[in-house]
């Protein structure tokens, strides 16, 4: 890789720390209280490696079929590797996903961010069963009301949640939320606000409460107001390899 792309990345990846530092404190929260998921989507290998050198080892991909050939060429990598990591390496599914691509995913991600309807959830438990394991799901829900826009409604979102928590092999662990389209910053605000109260009412539902604990929001464009709002995870791609 060219010494140039990576200084660029270095330099883009302490700018998005240092913002979403500076978020954090005006929204009273602790400086470090968001971690970065590396949208991986658009970037070659060699800068998936980089990543990881950068400390970044929560990733993130939105094809199954894409993010099942990186995992494998990755874990074929870190074999070979000398250097440590920070931390172990952990796959985000963030893109939407079909029921019939479930079995492909489920034994290679930490959670799947874009749970949005309860047959999903159902065949997500059914798999994680046949493999003795409990699946941490994001319910993704459509907080700017956009048509077209994969996400449960906001007035579906808690009885969804309820029903999700009850299912056997699969932990309801956060919820998900995208910005609107056109990217407004009021309009942003409201959506991530939104997800936040959500999300507050929910931790007050003791079955849904129990393993609740992530805001996956924001993206390149408006991390730093998902942060004010609450964010723990945000999904950076461009921001960081522009």
């Amino acid at each position: 890789m060219p010494a140039a792309t990576k200084r660029c990345i270095e330099k883009n990846l302490h700018v998005i720390r240092d913002r979403l530092a500076e978020a954090c404190v005006q929204s009273g929260r602790d400086a470090d209280a968001v971690r970065i998921i590396a949208v991986t989507k658009a970037v070659d290998f060699d800068t998936i490696k980089l990543l990881l050198d950068l400390g970044l080892t929560e990733l993130g991909e939105n094809r199954a079929q894409q993010l099942a050939e990186r995992a494998a060429r990755l874990d074929a990598y870190l074999v070979r590797r000398r250097t440590p990591l920070p931390a172990p390496v952990r796959w985000h599914m963030i893109g939407h996903l079909q029921r019939n691509k479930v079995k492909t995913v489920l034994p290679l991600v930490t959670a799947i961010h874009s749970v949005d309807s309860l047959r999903l959830a159902e065949e997500i438990s059914v798999r994680a069963a046949t493999r003795g394991l409990s699946a941490d799901i994001f319910l993704q829900v459509n907080c700017s009301n956009e048509e077209q826009k994969f996400g449960c409604a906001m007035g579906a979102a808690a009885p969804l949640a309820d029903m999700i928590a009850s299912l056997p092999h699969v932990r309801l662990t956060g919820l998900m939320t995208m910005g609107p389209r056109d990217g407004n910053p009021a309009g942003t605000e409201n959506a991530f606000a939104r997800l936040r109260e959500l999300f507050e009412e929910l931790q007050k539902e003791v079955a849904v409460a129990q393993n609740l604990r992530e805001l996956s929001m924001g993206m390149s464009g408006d991390y730093e107001i998902a942060a004010r709002q609450g964010a723990t995870l945000v999904r950076i791609g461009s921001a960081l390899f522009a």
